[in-house]
């Protein structure tokens, strides 16, 4: 009962946004990858992007005017991952802080003798558990190095319902843990292999720094680029479309180019 008022409440809340056909639209152009939905799904998708507008608390950073171009955009993306789980596997949060670009998070770390390390880490995005999502904004794609930080940092948020991200996120009834383990530690361990002979790869070499990154990169190359990962790990890709319940290869997507994306991020 709880879950079906809070589901009718969502609704309500996305039904009072008034958001112009023109701006859907206008928005929609710029995503490409949202090439491979039906009709259905896009309405659905404009459905849910509008809850999560209504439902999160939105705020910007460094002086950057947080437009509703701006908000539909990462909405849109954000719920395209959920589009057929549901817009609760973003429950326990509340907050999505925009900023203009790369930012600098403080850091504090211990190493191994006990010394402690104090710094500033760039990123382009960061999402904490039971805390915000942090995204930079780029008004032109181009900016972000072939990067999706949306999809990327929701894609964290969905492997910590289960805890801590650890590229393991809850799966759904009839889906095996000890599979999933399985196909996505062969897949790491390989581009790892891949990368550390100098090999250059079609995927993100970011993904290789930690099965939680390994999985937030391959949900984004699924949505972005599905092709590519049903050619490299058919395996991961039929894991993916399993949890994700989508199959963007198989709809008639034609995914971007595989341009190779920039090594040295941080996410």
């Amino acid at each position: 009962m709880i879950g079906k008022l809070s589901a009718w409440w969502r609704q309500r809340q996305g039904d009072r946004l008034e958001i112009q056909d023109t701006l859907w639209n206008e928005v929609e152009a710029g995503l490409p990858f949202l090439g491979h939905l039906n009709a259905d799904e896009r309405i659905h998708l404009r459905q849910l992007a509008r809850e999560l507008i209504a439902e999160k608390e939105w705020s910007s950073a460094q002086g950057l005017l947080l437009t509703p171009r701006i908000q539909l955009a990462i909405a849109l993306q954000a719920c395209l991952p959920i589009l057929h789980l549901g817009l609760g596997w973003y429950a326990g949060w509340v907050g999505i802080v925009v900023y203009p670009g790369d930012f600098l998070i403080p850091r504090h770390l211990v190493d191994a003798n006990g010394v402690v390390h104090e710094f500033d880490d760039q990123v382009m995005g960061e999402a904490w558990y039971g805390g915000p999502v942090l995204i930079s904004w780029f008004d032109l794609p181009e900016d972000a190095d072939g990067i999706n930080i949306v999809i990327h940092e929701f894609a964290h948020k969905l492997d910590m319902k289960s805890g801590d991200a650890d590229g393991m996120p809850p799966l759904h009834e009839g889906m095996s843990k000890q599979r999933w383990i399985e196909t996505m530690s062969a897949a790491f361990a390989d581009l790892r292999r891949r990368l550390d002979r100098g090999e250059e790869t079609l995927l993100d070499p970011y993904a290789a720094e930690m099965p939680a990154e390994f999985f937030a990169v391959i949900s984004e190359s699924f949505f972005e680029t599905p092709d590519l990962i049903k050619t490299e790990y058919p395996a991961v890709y039929e894991q993916l479309s399993t949890f994700y319940k989508q199959d963007p290869a198989a709809q008639g997507f034609t995914s971007v180019a595989f341009d190779q994306p920039n090594a040295g991020r941080t996410t």
